[in-house]
């Protein structure tokens, strides 16, 4: 657990960032200055006005609690946009300076802390999203990322790392926490141990993770962290901003180099520090009424209890939304919801009673496959983003609509507004990155794509760069692309392992009449 006084500690600096906030509004500080200060409290000022304050969620993880949580800031702000992230986390949004401060406050008195949501510090830590109720599960990695949170926070204040750290835990070989790539990552064992993988991550330059060993004990992981944590501030770039990553340290100290440094941390750690405590995972009591099966139904591992999947488009969360699925689930015993990083919010533990009502109450969400597509927040907001993401998805899904598609057809898809991959496009089927083309001699608004990425485990890979589209003809090279597909009478994964120079050459195509468009 946090101590109090920790706690206490985050409050009595939130004074200074109402100071900064209030004079950056006033025009007395730069946006870069205050980005310099704002990032570490979880905060930043909005590209057209107004603020974000991104809140902690170890493990996406929302209970009941929470989620009444969320409502009350929502109505008492009156709070207009939330954004799931692929870390797992709730980012709200166009909030004046005087919420962002309030709200900062009530989370932290309700438990949630922003502190370290940005700037260089350590980020949410991830977890498989059906951790502890998904058949197959290796074990319920969740309270293991809990703990893991929890020591990071208790970290924060003595850190002083190059950059961001991000740490993720996985059940599956689903790997969505994409923990073989990440900072550090642990994958759960058969044997309920971990493996354990660092200095990989996506942006530019992006690599796969390094494999440091097996069968690490959950009551070992805060070792592990610290372990990271000493490799990366005692071998990090602390000069060249574009290379303060964990990934860089692969080319400076090699592969070998890594695990060894890694290794030998790991054993001062132990020596210096305590092992951070790790709870044991819930035991879910609750019995099943009745079976129920359809479309966003997931069977849980506890016979007779389901899990029902939503997914906003693109990961952006009406405003309304918290106060009705609260007042759905107020009353059934062990039911939560937990988000992914794609932007789905699962709900859990239902019984075959209680799955009616929470389907009516999401029907508004993704309907196919396609529409699960996952964006970054876009340019329209995000100081750094270079294209509109959020636009594109949106332009995406109502054009592929007018054709009707069967779900499955067409893929997932991750769309990132600039290079730094906050919509993980280059571990997707297909991906897109913001960027720009010339054409008659003047700059438009363009998408990289990427091809064939991906993230499970054995198997995961990086996509590979096939073209440049402007962003006004990507809607109708999905709707060519299903079409073409659609001949087959089979799915996006099943054509394209065998036609893969079919794709090839509808992306040239598509960047042929792009170079055509005036």
């Amino acid at each position: 657990m946090i101590s109090t006084a920790l706690y206490q500690k985050f409050k009595e600096e939130i004074p200074l960032f109402d100071e900064k906030i209030h004079a950056f509004e006033a025009g007395e500080m730069d946006r870069n200055t205050f980005k310099g200060i704002s990032g570490g409290f979880g905060s930043y000022a909005q590209r057209s006005g107004g603020y974000m304050l991104r809140l902690r969620l170890p493990g996406g993880r929302i209970s009941k609690e929470t989620l009444r949580f969320f409502a009350d800031e929502i109505q008492a702000h009156q709070v207009n946009l939330m954004k799931i992230t692929t870390c797992q986390t709730i980012q709200m949004h166009n909030l004046s300076a005087d919420s962002t401060v309030a709200i900062m406050k009530d989370a932290l008195d309700f438990g949630i802390v922003t502190k370290g949501g940005g700037g260089d510090n350590p980020r949410n830590v991830m977890a498989s999203p059906l951790s502890g109720v998904e058949p197959g599960e290796t074990f319920d990695v969740l309270p293991c990322a809990q703990a893991a949170g929890e020591y990071l926070l208790s970290r924060i204040p003595d850190l002083h790392m190059p950059r961001k750290l991000k740490v993720g835990f996985s059940n599956t070989p689903a790997n969505q926490t994409h923990a073989t790539f990440r900072d550090l990552g642990f994958i759960a064992r058969e044997d309920h141990t971990f493996s354990v993988y660092c200095a990989g991550g996506l942006g530019p330059n992006p690599k796969l993770g390094v494999w440091i060993t097996d069968g690490v004990c959950p009551e070992e992981i805060s070792y592990y962290i610290s372990a990271m944590i000493r490799l990366f501030t005692a071998y990090g770039n602390y000069e060249s901003r574009a290379k303060s990553r964990t990934r860089y340290l692969q080319d400076t100290l090699g592969a070998d180099g890594i695990r060894s440094h890694f290794l030998s941390f790991v054993e001062e750690a132990k020596r210096e520090e305590e092992a951070w405590p790790v709870s044991a995972p819930p035991t879910i009591t609750k019995k099943g009424d009745g079976s129920i099966s359809g479309k966003r139904i997931l069977n849980q591992k506890q016979e007779g209890l389901y899990a029902v999947s939503y997914h906003p488009i693109g990961g952006c969360l009406a405003p309304e939304k918290p106060a009705q699925l609260y007042h759905i689930i107020k009353d059934m015993p062990d039911t939560e919801l937990r988000l992914s990083p794609d932007g789905t919010i699962y709900i859990i533990n239902l019984s075959s009673s209680e799955v009616p009502a929470v389907l009516k109450a999401t029907e508004d969400g993704a309907e196919t496959l396609f529409e699960t597509s996952v964006s970054c927040i876009g340019a329209s907001i995000c100081q750094h983003g270079l294209r509109d993401s959020q636009g594109l998805l949106n332009a995406c899904v109502n054009r592929v609509r007018q054709e009707g598609f069967g779900d499955g057809l067409l893929p997932r898809v991750h769309i990132s507004g600039c290079p730094s991959s906050c919509g993980s496009h280059q571990v997707a089927a297909l991906g897109f990155v913001g960027h720009s083309k010339k054409v008659d001699g003047a700059m438009q608004s363009a998408f990289k794509v990427f091809v064939n990425g991906c993230e499970t485990n054995p198997g995961a890979r990086l996509g590979e760069e096939k073209g440049v589209l402007l962003e006004t003809v990507i809607p109708d090279f999905f709707v060519a692309l299903g079409r073409l597909i659609q001949k087959t009478h089979t799915s996006f994964e099943e054509w394209f392992q065998e036609h893969p120079e079919d794709l090839d050459q509808l992306i040239q195509e598509y960047a042929q009449k792009s170079e055509q468009q005036k």
